[in-house]
């Protein structure tokens, strides 16, 4: 397992709480502003919670293997495990196919609830970023393998 320091995830952590605590406060403060300004507060609260319980939950884990070095050994065993791969691969390959389907059934039912076209255009977008990137990969491990 790397060597790694938890620290580094506490300060990363410290910076995503005060980016949410920026975010509710400047909620609290601007609740009759328009555009911007007005999901700017809300934007904060999710990166900064984002960035709080990720960098937490890492520092934590660095805590804890650090605790238990045989739970560190097979948690590293375990991820280099070739069933365990493959059986990751297997479940990310299904929540693909399950992702195309749910972004399908969201387009339709945004474009005729009479959404806004840009929200219905920035869901198409993306639908067509993910069915070109497979298309891209499926492409590219054809030629390398």
């Amino acid at each position: 397992m790397k060597n790694r320091s938890a620290a580094r995830y506490l300060v990363f952590s410290l910076i995503g709480f005060v980016i949410l605590a920026a975010g509710a406060i400047l909620a609290k403060l601007t609740r009759n502003e328009q555009g911007i300004i007005q999901t700017l507060p809300y934007i904060f609260i999710g990166i900064g919670a984002g960035i709080f319980g990720q960098n937490l939950g890492t520092a934590f884990d660095i805590y804890t293997m650090r605790k238990n070095p045989e739970v560190a050994k097979q948690r590293e065993i375990d991820e280099k495990d070739e069933r365990n791969i493959t059986i990751r691969n297997k479940a990310k390959a299904k929540a693909y196919d399950l992702m195309i389907l749910v972004f399908g059934a969201l387009m339709m039912a945004f474009a005729l609830m009479g959404v806004s076209w840009s929200v219905v255009l920035a869901i198409v977008i993306a639908y067509l970023f993910v069915i070109f990137s497979n298309i891209y990969f499926i492409s590219k491990y054809n030629k390398d393998m």
